[in-house]
């Protein structure tokens, strides 16, 4: 597994990638940053660990928004993806957890 260097609201993260998977994780990255930035330069909230979580529930509802529309599992594309590379969904996320909890400002 790769390691790429991202930045998310002017905070630099390594991030563990599988191969190939680069230009996924961009994306997915750009997105995070876009919707934090948005909600940061609203000017309404200023904690990032506040910003974040209201990121993450604005994408979670995007993705439960879609998953309303029949015969759409928004998820499919990724779930797909990572059981080709086999990886471990759980172990990934307790990376992420791992690489942001050392920033003591994130969730």
């Amino acid at each position: 597994m790769k390691q790429i260097e991202v930045t998310i609201m002017g905070h630099g993260y390594l991030l563990g990638c599988p191969e190939g998977g680069e230009a996924l994780l961009a994306q997915a990255v750009a997105r995070v940053d876009q919707e934090m930035s948005h909600i940061r330069d609203s000017g309404k909230v200023k904690a990032r660990e506040r910003i974040a979580v209201l990121a993450a529930l604005n994408l979670a509802y995007l993705l439960a928004e879609a998953a309303q529309r029949p015969g759409i599992d928004p998820a499919a594309p990724a779930r797909a993806a990572f059981d080709a590379e086999g990886i471990d969904v759980d172990a990934l996320m307790h990376r992420v957890d791992a690489a942001l909890g050392g920033d003591g400002q994130l969730l």
